[in-house]
């Protein structure tokens, strides 16, 4: 029989492969020839999902009213849930009706967003370096990608006024992550200032997300975008319980902001998903009313560890500065050695995965990026394999 001919969609010839996808295949392959891997690669949380959220989520998924259809929006509780969180923790006030909205993870919000306010050859502004599927969600939208540099002088800011205005002017949309992946920068209040009457002037949807907003040191809160004056009325934030209560595979996030906005975005999913599993939303509500000290004593191991690799970076000659927020250390690679040929080194040499920054965007070349999800233990024991195979700063 002939062999079927499959003819794939422009989308998908011209999508890059997924940056965490080829790293797991790396880390594969260096598990299968016997090597003692540390990844450092992927930013997934490996401390457990606190206890109240599974007690809550192992009660809830008995109950027959959960095992059908969910609501496309997610349950009004959780939403609620979403906006008193908001009221208590930036001072911001939503309508859970209107200007809440549940995700699948913030992942699916990013990448539905585009679909939902680009049309072909419509141009979304993004940073560059920057999370790959805000690229992704706009190439599949038949949107344009401008990246905007985020540089080391500017403290990983973008220059809002280094954007040429004609672009600025044309763009639909702009991607922004802070606390960032991968830098780990954030950003202050003047600037969310000066981002809201930019998004005024070019007429710009602002998308924030914001899924690393919990996880600070020092006691040194992020602010919020959402907290500026003016927020609301020109973007839409993402967020997500993955990061703050270690529920990456759980899969619910939620956004908010511009009753427009997210009503765009809720027509795409309803068209597209059939919502998030209820007894899920019920643990996530547990999660959102939860006290802080769980998320303190999370946020303490994170900062035992930081310090741990930051400090032993450091003894090696690299010139890295202590993160203020997120689990990602953003480090110059040594001179001589471009981003991917960094991470092959450490793969090889030290059985270390980490991620090369060229795979956040062209300007994240010079970069590699090495995560903080692994015992303080495992981070000792990576400096030490660095030490002994001659790598340094």
């Amino acid at each position: 029989m002939k062999k079927l001919q499959v003819e794939l969609a422009d989308r998908i010839k011209d999508l890059p492969p997924y940056l965490f996808a080829s790293i797991d295949k790396m880390k594969q392959e260096a598990i299968d020839a016997g090597k003692d891997i540390i990844n450092l690669g992927v930013g997934d949380p490996d401390l457990p999902t606190p206890a109240p959220i599974i007690d809550t989520l192992q009660k809830a998924a008995t109950n027959p009213k959960h095992h059908q259809y969910p609501s496309y929006v997610g349950m009004l509780s959780f939403r609620q849930a979403v906006a008193d969180w908001y009221k208590r923790r930036f001072n911001a006030t939503f309508d859970p009706k209107t200007e809440v909205l549940s995700l699948i993870g913030s992942k699916e919000g990013v990448a539905h967003l585009p679909m939902a306010l680009i049309n072909p050859g419509d141009t979304a502004m993004m940073t560059d370096p920057g999370y790959p599927v805000y690229e992704a969600g706009t190439l599949f939208a038949g949107g344009k990608s401008y990246f905007v540099p985020l540089k080391i002088e500017n403290g990983f800011l973008p220059d809002l006024d280094a954007i040429p205005p004609e672009v600025a002017d044309k763009a639909k949309l702009f991607f922004l992550n802070y606390p960032g992946n991968p830098t780990a920068a954030v950003a202050n209040h003047a600037f969310y200032e000066k981002l809201v009457a930019f998004a005024h002037r070019h007429n710009v949807v602002i998308c924030h997300d914001a899924a690393y907003s919990e996880i600070y040191y020092d006691g040194k809160r992020p602010v919020g975008f959402m907290e500026v004056g003016g927020a609301k009325e020109v973007g839409i934030e993402l967020h997500s319980l993955s990061k703050t209560y270690n529920m990456t595979g759980w899969r619910i996030g939620f956004a908010v902001g511009n009753s427009n906005i997210v009503g765009a975005l809720g027509q795409v999913k309803t068209n597209i998903d059939s919502g998030i599993f209820q007894a899920i939303q019920e643990a996530g509500i547990t999660a959102l009313e939860m006290d802080d000290q769980p998320l303190a004593a999370i946020r303490n191991i994170y900062q035992e560890r930081r310090d741990v690799l930051v400090g032993g970076l450091q003894k090696l000659g690299f010139k890295v500065d202590p993160p203020q927020a997120a689990f990602y250390v953003w480090i110059p690679v040594p001179p001589g050695l471009s981003s991917s040929e960094m991470t092959a080194k450490m793969l090889k040499e030290c059985a270390i995965v980490t991620t090369p920054g060229n795979g956040f965007g062209k300007h994240g070349e010079g970069y590699f990026r090495m995560t903080l999800c692994v015992t303080k233990e495992r981070l000792q024991e990576a400096v030490d394999r660095m030490e002994k195979a001659g790598i340094r700063g």
